[in-house]
């Protein structure tokens, strides 16, 4: 937000500043060099200021919250990086915005999304392109007066940015389920082999027949038959 705000003053200040070409990039030109450290810091328009200035705090909040070593280490290069590449391919005009800086975000947090493959980098990944995914065709020629090296540019070194501290910040430690729980449990019970029954000398013993065995054994008498009613004798 400072630095946003910065720009904002440096913009509203032009009147006053006088003529700022000097601090453009020109490519292949030796003066024009400077505009490497100074020409993010000027924008032509209101428009193009409130452009990069939302682009820069959505992905530079991004940047900073789930990468905050990579982040110091990397904007430095892409702000030097896009100027450099700019200066060398681009058209002899006068190369301003700090859209070069806001491309090379964009591509550092896409490029670290799929290199690290964490669930804080895919969301901020996501969300980054849900918010300017557009800004991956703007890397072509497209439109008049549109320097499309600086997009181009600051996408190379987001990407080569990406490659190098992909590994400056640590792994944020992944949730277990406990389905995951369930099944180291069941190869533990696998390789422990509990599941396989004893031997049968390993059983213990519960109940032991006594030897002669005692008691009294009682008969049961046969139940006397009724005689049978077998009628009336015939004559």
């Amino acid at each position: 937000m400072a630095f946003v705000a910065v720009l904002g003053a440096i913009f509203f200040a032009g009147p006053w500043l006088g003529d700022t070409r000097a601090l453009s990039l020109v490519p292949q030109s030796w003066p024009g060099l400077v505009g490497v450290l100074t020409a993010p810091l000027l924008h032509g328009s209101a428009g193009h200021w409130l452009a990069n200035s939302s682009a820069l705090l959505i992905l530079g909040t991004l940047v900073g919250t789930v990468y905050p070593r990579a982040a110091l280490r990397a904007l430095p290069l892409v702000w030097v990086l896009s100027g450099v590449g700019t200066w060398l391919i681009g058209r002899p005009s006068f190369h301003i915005g700090a859209s070069g800086v806001t491309h090379g975000l964009l591509f550092l947090l896409l490029f670290l999304g799929l290199l690290r493959r964490d669930r804080a980098a895919i969301a901020a990944a996501l969300i980054a392109f849900f918010f300017y995914g557009g800004m991956l065709l703007t890397v072509l020629p497209r439109e008049p007066g549109v320097s499309w090296e600086y997009h181009l540019s600051g996408a190379v070194a987001g990407i080569f940015a990406a490659f190098i501290w992909r590994h400056a910040d640590p792994q944020p430690p992944r949730q277990r389920y406990s389905w995951e729980d369930e099944d180291e449990a069941d190869e533990a019970l696998d390789d422990a082999e509990t599941l396989e029954p004893p031997r049968p000398h390993d059983v213990p013993v519960l109940w032991h027949r006594q030897d002669p065995p005692t008691g009294v054994v009682l008969p049961f008498r046969p139940r006397p038959t009724p005689p049978r009613d077998e009628g009336p004798t015939p004559p």
